[in-house]
């Protein structure tokens, strides 16, 4: 049976010892049914048993959310620079630690704190592998074992359940918490400093924002204050960015150089948010802390290979040239894209979707607002344009036209809100092949199916 010819073709995509364990499955279902024999029968219900191992689990999707920044399906898309980088990298051996002119052994920090360097203003840098990394091993090189102040209006927790004082409790160091949720003053920081106190820090708000009567103590106001105490200022940014957003007309979002000019002795940040790289915590300082850190046992438990290495490092290299960052950064590029393009966009969509959904369903344009993402500028909100599909009344199979659109070749991720699912298009930079699967792929389907009620 395994070489029977029409099973030929599945066999060369998962392996003949998978074939032959679905043969057995197959001789044990149909054990003295007429079709055991039959090898076109055979064949294809082998391949719906092992279809699915052919493909990839993790599996390219449009996003159509309105999240940039989409923590669950991906967050950055590299630039192409380093995407070749990375390529180059897994396919051939690499300077990961070696030094060509000395012949001796290098440094893999080597290949991008010089950038972080230039870029930030920063006397020294390091990298691990994301930004949670990066907070739990400065702690632990700067004080375990001792007392760390934070306000507690940035005791924040972010997806996934990373939460500080858990962190903090991670990395050996005990949790001080100043002032109250909407308000902390110098004063309350003044007062906390004790024998014990190893470092005060700044944490970025992630996904939220204090809004009201508040007040908070800048990095300008603590540095001068931790000085004068002998006492290292750690600052959190999250997402991070390394230039100044509002020259895309975007709101402002604190930068790596704004944190090391104010005299933060250690600043971290992601890779893979606002920096549009790949996934990684960036670590940028004063020397001599950042050395610290780069000694400490958990570094090689957390660093970089050398496949993001390579992507990071030509991720670097494009920030030397701000101006073209909007045609080189996808992540830059989406954010700063203008409405009215994303208008003329769904302007040319939206008579392709209407044809591939049929007269059931009741498609338009509708502005939206979308989001960042992954923690960067919670409460602010991106001018957008969406493809809308509505029903014929409540209830009418919206979750099921969702459902059919995440089974295309290429999914479509999108949203329901009010009784319509929304394709936000600010982040489609591939129309050919969103406009080219749909046709085909859902006339039949799902022609007429928003019609009569029930889903």
């Amino acid at each position: 049976m395994a070489n029977w010819p029409a099973l030929a073709p599945l066999t060369g995509r998962v392996g003949r010892p998978l074939v032959v364990e679905a043969l057995r499955a197959w001789a044990d279902a149909k054990r003295g049914a007429p079709e055991a024999a039959d090898p076109e029968a055979c064949a294809r219900w082998c391949e719906t048993r092992l279809g699915g191992l052919a493909r990839s689990t993790l599996r390219r999707v449009f996003n159509l959310t309105g999240t940039v920044l989409h923590t669950n399906l991906g967050r950055a898309l590299l630039p192409e620079e380093a995407i070749e980088a990375a390529v180059t990298a897994m396919r051939s051996p690499a300077t990961l630690e070696y030094d060509l002119a000395g012949a001796g052994r290098g440094e893999r920090d080597d290949h991008i704190a010089p950038w972080l360097c230039r870029l930030t203003g920063a006397e020294a840098a390091t990298a691990v592998n994301n930004n949670a990394g990066a907070v739990l091993i400065v702690l632990s090189a700067l004080a375990a074992g001792r007392e760390v102040i934070v306000s507690r209006g940035e005791l924040i927790e972010i997806g996934g359940a990373f939460r500080i004082p858990d962190i903090m409790a991670r990395a050996g160091c005990r949790l001080v918490e100043v002032g109250t949720t909407n308000r902390t003053h110098l004063r309350d920081y003044a007062a906390a400093i004790g024998p014990e106190t190893a470092a005060i820090m700044k944490v970025h708000p992630s996904n939220y924002a204090v809004q009201g009567f508040t007040t908070s103590v800048t990095a300008a106001e603590l540095v001068p204050l931790a000085r004068d105490k002998g006492l290292p200022v750690i600052e959190d940014l999250g997402s991070g960015t390394l230039v100044d957003l509002e020259t895309w007309g975007l709101p402002h979002e604190p930068t790596a150089r704004e944190a090391i000019e104010a005299g933060i002795d250690v600043v971290t940040f992601s890779g893979d948010k606002l920096l549009g790289g790949p996934q990684a915590g960036l670590l940028v300082g004063k020397k001599g802390f950042i050395e610290r850190i780069a000694k400490n046992p958990l570094k090689r438990a957390l660093r970089l290979d050398k496949v993001r290495l390579a992507a990071l490092e030509a991720t670097l290299r494009l920030y030397a040239d701000p101006e073209k960052l909007v045609a080189r950064v996808p992540t830059i590029r989406m954010l700063a894209r203008p409405a009215t393009e994303i208008r003329a966009q769904a302007e040319r969509l939206l008579p392709v979707l209407a044809e591939a959904l049929g007269a059931g369903w009741q498609t338009a344009i509708e502005p939206v607002r979308g989001q960042i993402g992954s923690g960067a500028l919670p409460v602010d909100l991106l001018p957008s344009f969406a493809l809308s599909v509505k029903g014929q009344g409540k209830g009418s199979g919206l979750d099921r036209l969702a459902e059919a659109f995440r089974r295309l070749p290429i999914p479509v991720i999108g949203r329901i809100r009010d009784e319509t699912l929304l394709f936000d298009l600010r982040t489609l930079d591939d129309e050919a092949a969103f406009a080219g699967q749909l046709t085909p792929a859902l006339t039949l389907p799902l022609k007429g199916e928003g019609r009569g009620g029930g889903s």
